[in-house]
């Protein structure tokens, strides 16, 4: 964690790789600290002040210079990243807000239920049981972004919209594998439900790359327009296959839907069991549509874990885990949008979609990369 000196004296730390590593040295330390020499990758972690990067860019005998990063973006730093606890303090929590999750379920956690169960309703497309459950983990990981209390952690890893209800649509499996027309009822269901469970927000942190669905007209994108036209604001995963231009999933193509990308994909995590960076989906959509449409953290999340059995009857309860991906920073912004809508249920999904473009930090990232920029709590609470 960075401490509060070095972001005031706006240092940073970068991790350069030299072709001559002997003779970099001196050059370096005319430049700024060495921290690490780390002789084994020909490379070292010097700390800088920002204006000085560009210095070092230029550098002769460069292979290539990376940003030092943090390993885990804990939920706790991601609400000082996003300006979340301002809001928080002031009693922005998301109070009655309904946030739809279509994925794979949810279990009843005690962050959503001590306090109250704010688990109001549970729909299965997958095995038609009753009962709340989620048999892979992702889809209850989502909900403890979105408004997990902290109760299991004594409100370190609380949520962004601590107060707002959940509504789960479980459209895929115990492998987090599921079919379109699953997610197609599900949306359905939640158009029929909107007004019973008051749900405001839809979370699909589901998609798919396959070539027949990277279309307007197709059916996935249809169905979430069909939401979105019904009044409820729509948030979507841009995906995990970047950096490749046009790498957006569907169906965060969607022009209509708030396509939500990874502010922090530039460190490497471990998606699907193999090491990646870059991932997160890049603009524009088959249609020259901009996209994604803002950025959040979604690397090395620590959110809410189901209960899990370690063999012989054992039960060995790990309450948080960590997990990666534009999936994890779709639910910090559909968070955000639970917590506008809860001090401003007037506002329609357009006007939410506008404060976003209005409130979003420009981190001088291409387009492709960022869309508006970062999500900010604090700007886009304050821009109504």
């Amino acid at each position: 964690m960075i401490g509060k000196s070095m972001m005031e004296s706006n240092k940073i730390q970068v991790i350069v790789h030299c072709s001559d590593y002997e003779s970099r040295q001196l050059v370096l330390e005319n430049i700024g600290r060495i921290k690490y020499k780390l002789p084994m990758i020909n490379a070292y972690v010097i700390e800088i002040d920002r204006s000085k990067l560009d210095i070092i860019k230029e550098m002769d005998g460069l292979l290539d210079i990376e940003m030092d990063a943090h390993i885990t973006a804990q939920m706790n730093r991601v609400l000082d990243i996003i300006e979340c606890r301002w809001a928080h303090k002031r009693g922005y929590l998301g109070q009655g807000v309904g946030v739809a999750i279509v994925d794979t379920g949810i279990c009843l956690h005690k962050d959503f239920t001590e306090g109250g169960n704010r688990v109001l309703a549970f729909k299965d497309f997958v095995n038609g049981r009753k009962e709340p459950y989620d048999d892979n983990g992702h889809g209850t990981h989502v909900a403890g972004i979105i408004g997990g209390n902290g109760y299991s952690s004594k409100g370190k890893y609380t949520g962004v919209a601590p107060e707002c209800s959940f509504i789960a649509i479980k459209v895929l499996d115990h492998r987090g594998d599921g079919n379109i027309s699953d997610v197609l009822a599900g949306l359905q269901w939640i158009i029929d439900n909107r007004r019973k469970y008051n749900i405001r927000v839809v979370n699909v942190s589901v998609g798919t790359s396959a070539k027949d669905t990277m279309d307007e007209n197709s059916l996935l994108v249809q169905g979430v327009n069909a939401v979105w036209d019904s009044g409820i604001v729509v948030v979507v995963a841009a995906g995990n296959n970047g950096p490749s231009p046009m790498s957006i999933s569907t169906p965060g193509i969607s022009r209509k839907v708030i396509t939500v990308g990874s502010s922090d994909d530039n460190v490497s995590v471990e998606l699907f069991g193999t090491k990646s960076r870059d991932y997160s989906g890049r603009g524009p959509t088959p249609y020259c549509i901009k996209k994604p449409d803002i950025i959040a953290p979604g690397s090395n999340i620590i959110s809410c874990n189901i209960n899990r059995y370690a063999g012989e009857g054992i039960h060995y309860p790990m309450m948080y885990t960590i997990k990666s991906g534009t999936s994890m920073a779709t639910p910090v912004v559909a968070g955000a949008i639970a917590l506008l809508l809860g001090a401003y249920p007037h506002l329609s999904n357009r006007d939410v979609k506008l404060k976003l473009r209005e409130s979003a930090v420009d981190l001088g990232q291409n387009w492709e990369k960022q869309g508006w920029g970062l999500l900010n709590v604090r700007r886009l609470l304050e821009s109504v």
